[in-house]
């Protein structure tokens, strides 16, 4: 798996590349063009999920502790961190992305019968993911529900509940901007939340937040290091990565409104690592000064982390239901709301069960990165050699989005 993982990795970059060279400075256009304010929320909300919130409380010690884990020794456990979700790594997201939007089009490989239906199979099976992390965190987050290491019945019901809404939402496009939106300044309002806590109420000083922010500066130094797969765990967070980049490829493609190749490619780098970067400079100093959670920061951390898990699965519902033409136009609303809701309940509790892994699922995705790589050589090679913009039909519009149902 590490090779396959590491072969990916390097045919992504080198892909990334070659856009750059041969289509860096075609305007890029979606069919459902917003602004790029918009777009990089939409990205940024899609994007993520639970993890961002939960995981990271949690790694730091894990991280720090070069004795067990030497690999880790070259940096501090904040970049480390920062490596595992920031910069670099939202190249995946460019590259479907950008070959949606403008290749994919005249390629149209993903139309293929076998292709579309295990591609839609990532896509269900990565939004059960998502909910099945925010079921198994919940227990370290909100410990005076249940004994704090079992998963209970009050958190079975908020899955279900954010599954819920999230299938609701999903029924109109409309809800994404809304969504998105919402959830970037919420999560804004978070980071203001724990940064107040800790500095204006005595817990720290402001200092210790910018020398944090410095630490993580260490990552670009050593940027490279986080290319190939550190350890087991890192192959974990790059096949999830991979499990992810196909279908926010997907989903992200219709909304980018007329930035130039190499501008979106700044764009998704830069912007979403900003907040990013904020959130772990915050954290790392809870984790530093050994500042407690409990209660309220709890509490707001779990409902960022349910709005998160809820925009995420809003995106990815629409996507798997367009490409399957289970939509509400044709099921019906209330059919399409239950179909959707008992689907991804019951594959979630698959992954309670390890039925399911998200490494397989990244792995499935590298097959398909590189048939469609074979298939461009095989079948498309003028076709695609031959693209000079976005398809023309795409136009920008930005009040297209209020007509779209």
């Amino acid at each position: 798996m590490t090779i396959w993982l590491s072969a990916g990795v390097l045919f992504t970059l080198l892909s990334i590349t070659f856009i750059l060279y041969k289509w860096g400075s075609v305007q890029v256009v979606g069919v459902t063009p917003v602004k790029t304010f918009t777009f990089i929320a939409i990205l940024f909300t899609s994007g993520l999920d639970v993890g961002l919130i939960m995981f990271p409380l949690t790694e730091f010690a894990g991280y720090a502790d070069i004795s067990a884990s030497p690999e880790y020794g070259f940096t501090n456990p904040l970049a480390i961190e920062f490596g595992f979700w920031g910069f670099l790594i939202w190249g995946f997201y460019f590259l479907t992305c950008f070959y949606f939007c403008v290749i994919e089009p005249k390629v149209k490989f993903f139309e293929i019968p076998l292709v579309k239906l295990i591609n839609n199979v990532v896509i269900v099976g990565t939004c059960a993911f998502t909910a099945f992390l925010l079921l198994s965190n919940l227990p370290w987050y909100l410990p005076s529900v249940g004994d704090g290491e079992s998963i209970v019945a009050p958190f079975y019901l908020i899955v279900f509940l954010a599954i819920s809404i999230a299938v609701y939402s999903s029924t109109n496009i409309k809800y994404v901007r809304l969504l998105s939106v919402s959830t970037t300044w919420v999560f804004i309002g978070l980071i203001a939340l724990l940064w107040t806590d800790a500095f204006l109420l005595g817990d720290g000083e402001i200092g210790s937040y910018f020398t944090n922010l410095a630490l993580m500066g260490d990552y670009f130094a050593n940027m490279h290091q986080f290319v190939l797969p550190l350890n087991a765990y890192h192959e974990f967070y790059l096949f999830w990565w991979f499990a992810w980049s196909i279908m926010i490829g997907q989903f992200t493609a219709r909304f980018v409104g007329g930035l130039k190749t190499y501008q979106v490619l700044a764009a998704m780098l830069i912007f979403p690592s900003i907040p990013i970067a904020a959130w772990f400079a915050v954290l790392y100093h809870y984790h530093e000064a050994g500042i407690s959670t409990a209660g309220l920061t709890n509490f707001a951390m779990v409902f960022v982390g349910v709005v998160f898990v809820i925009n995420s699965l809003d995106s990815l519902i629409r996507l798997y239901t367009d490409n399957l033409g289970l939509t509400t136009q044709r099921l019906g609303k209330s059919n399409y709301i239950a179909l959707n809701i008992i689907v991804l309940s019951l594959l979630t509790l698959l992954f309670q069960l390890n039925f399911l892994q998200i490494q397989w699922v990244g792995a499935i995705v590298i097959a398909i990165f590189f048939s469609c790589f074979g298939y461009i050589v095989g079948k498309k090679l003028r076709a695609v050699g031959g693209i000079h913009s976005s398809p023309e039909d795409n136009e920008i519009d930005f009040n297209k989005i209020k007509t779209v149902s």
